[in-house]
């Protein structure tokens, strides 16, 4: 028996242990012991959500300077703010598993690393902006929550406080929709595109049907993750259609309909086919913004090593100054 199998063998205590200690809700810690496997799915996950906070600025920051009034401006400059301390935080929980954050960025910039897809679509007006906060947000929202009990615990304490400021900025995005739809005939049908841009991108943010996500199962046995996809995904559904109903917008789904016998007979909405081709494709990299969106980071990255090089001189000085003292 090889030392591989020998090393196996001898963890199944180990593992089964650990499960046991996630079946009882307690927390993992980065000391912790946890199966290889586990550690790797939680470096994906979060490397992936750190690097949707990131280029999620992209699409709404290039809107600060152009907001219509300067109330709106400071609002969308605290909100892109908040989404880069977001990937900070998250970088920081992805470190304690041993991934720097250097090479998570490198793999983002290489491809190697995946963000979400939703953040490769453009936003060519204001209501985008409010369509993004309304339902990207808000599909954020709904996946991130349960993550505040998912059991690694550095990731789960992150997300309490991204929680409080996504459903802030759900809610901005909510009142700039709600305004719209209240304005003129042109404001009003600027708000509907902007909502038939995004709903499909929206409902696809929470990744492949059950059937063909290859992850999910693990991760919910883990609790990681404490619903499925498909769960999530129906759940934003019901949320969000009487939203749009109370501000008079349409949503962009000929098949969405009542269903009584959903939600154990309490009922929820219906929705129609997903176009998942469409979904692949812009995760494959073809999407409207895909190379604009790594392109952009790169360029930022790029022009900011002088700033990392500079961090790291004062760093190098200040604990030589520290082991001379001693």
């Amino acid at each position: 028996m090889n030392s591989d199998t020998n090393n196996s063998v001898n963890e199944i205590p180990l593992i089964e242990e650990f499960q046991k200690k996630i079946d009882r809700d307690e927390k993992i810690e980065p000391k912790d012991f946890m199966p290889e496997a586990y550690r790797k799915t939680l470096i994906r996950q979060i490397g992936q959500h750190a690097h949707s906070e990131v280029v999620g600025m992209l699409p709404e920051g290039n809107w600060i300077t152009r907001a219509p009034t300067l109330k709106r401006k400071l609002s969308l400059l605290a909100k892109v703010q908040d989404e880069a301390g977001h990937g900070l935080y998250l970088y920081c929980a992805a470190e304690t598993l041993g991934k720097s954050r250097l090479e998570m960025t490198e793999e983002l910039l290489s491809g190697k690393a995946k963000y979400s897809s939703i953040f490769n679509y453009p936003t060519p007006t204001w209501a985008d902006i409010g369509a993004i906060g309304w339902l990207v947000d808000g599909a954020a929202i709904m996946n991130q929550i349960p993550l505040c009990r998912c059991s690694y615990g550095p990731y789960a304490r992150a997300m309490i406080r991204i929680c409080k400021e996504e459903s802030f900025h759900q809610r901005q995005g909510y009142e700039i929709m709600l305004t719209l739809a209240r304005g003129t005939k042109d404001q009003r049908e600027m708000a509907q595109r902007a909502l038939n841009r995004w709903w499909w991108p929206s409902v696809m943010m929470f990744g492949p049907s059950d059937k063909d996500s290859p992850n999910t199962e693990t991760s919910v046995k883990w609790k990681i993750k404490r619903h499925t996809n498909d769960e999530l995904r129906e759940k934003f559904i019901d949320a969000i259609v009487p939203q749009a109903k109370k501000i008079g917008l349409t949503i962009p789904d000929k098949d969405l309909k009542w269903d009584k016998k959903r939600n154990n007979g309490l009922g929820g909405y219906a929705h129609g086919k997903i176009d998942w081709e469409e979904f692949w494709k812009v995760v494959k990299g073809n999407g409207p913004m895909n190379n604009e969106r790594i392109s952009s980071k790169k360029k930022a990255w790029d022009e900011g090593l002088w700033v990392r090089n500079a961090a790291r001189m004062h760093a190098s000085k200040n604990q030589s100054t520290v082991v001379a003292a001693e």
